[in-house]
């Protein structure tokens, strides 16, 4: 498997905006791009931490071009929402121990 981590610097005022945008975006790049998901997450510097999951890095890699053209609505309320988007990490699964119960 194959995990991205985002941070996101949101808005005070934006933060349902941006929770919104995240949601919508990543359920289509689910649906349409064949992701394992994503979970968000807020750390106590009030920052929003996204990992998203996929099968492989090959798979991420040529994701994109298959997203319905509404992704880019959810895309710019995410921009909007958002005073800074990085990407923290791309890494490789080595040992999966996390439980969905």
């Amino acid at each position: 498997m194959f995990i991205i981590l985002y941070r996101f610097k949101v808005k005070p005022n934006r933060i349902d905006d941006f929770k919104k945008g995240w949601r919508g975006l990543t359920e289509l790049i689910y649906k349409h791009e064949g992701s394992l998901g994503s979970r968000l997450h807020k750390n106590n510097n009030d920052d929003f931490i996204a990992y998203a999951q996929w099968p492989s890095e090959l798979i991420f890699e040529a994701s994109g071009d298959n997203l319905p053209d509404v992704a880019n609505d959810f895309r710019e309320i995410m921009r909007e929402a958002c005073d800074e988007i990085e990407v923290l990490h791309k890494m490789i699964v080595v040992e999966d121990l996390l439980r969905n119960e």
